[in-house]
């Protein structure tokens, strides 16, 4: 891997822990699995993981803020996505999801959406489910067992690590501020431990 052109140095990747996976797979994501260890622990390719992550930045960077809400239940992503949110001023759903949000117009709360991202694909499915019978565009955080098949861009990574979710959204928040002006690569400031959940 060539890294004067990855998002950050490849020892950063690895030290956070983006491409642990799980024990297992599936169809759907084993593309993106480079080998297995001796226990069992799928290893992704953080070749593929920085690739994925350009394409999501080069997207969302074409929408609003108000375009684009990110949902992740998980206690590992909760903070990590409050930050995220704060900076980049989108919408973050943390906690249990009320169906209707996303196709119910008479809801007082009830929002249209581009973009719908996932922290996990299954305990983020309410979310998901909505947005994918909206036709909005779907986003996914995946781990190695992870199913895809509702979401339009995947982004393989250890969705169940701290660290390995805190440099995704810390990246992510990064380049979406830079490509829409709102500051200089140089001062964004930010580090990954403003970003892991304590």
């Amino acid at each position: 891997m060539d890294e004067s052109t990855t998002l950050v140095p490849v020892d950063e990747y690895l030290t956070a822990g983006v491409h642990i996976g799980t024990k297992f797979k599936n169809g759907f994501t084993d593309k993106y699995v480079h080998r297995s260890r001796a226990d069992g622990l799928k290893i992704m390719d953080t070749e593929k993981i920085d690739e994925k992550l350009k394409v999501l930045i080069s997207l969302l960077s074409r929408y609003e803020p108000s375009e684009f809400v990110i949902m992740g239940r998980r206690e590992n992503v909760k903070k990590p996505i409050v930050f995220f949110g704060k900076l980049v001023g989108c919408d973050v759903f943390t906690g249990r999801y009320l169906p209707g949000k996303l196709t119910n117009a008479s809801l007082e709360d009830f929002k249209e959406y581009k973009v719908v991202m996932v922290c996990d694909p299954l305990t983020d499915r309410n979310i998901l489910n909505e947005a994918f019978e909206q036709g909005v565009f779907t986003v996914g955080f995946c781990d190695t067992n992870n199913k895809t098949e509702k979401l339009d861009l995947v982004v393989p990574i250890n969705n169940k690590g701290k660290k390995s979710m805190a440099l995704a959204l810390m990246l992510l928040a990064k380049h979406y501020l830079v490509n829409k002006g709102v500051l200089k690569e140089s001062e964004f400031t930010y580090t990954l431990e403003d970003f892991a959940q304590e």
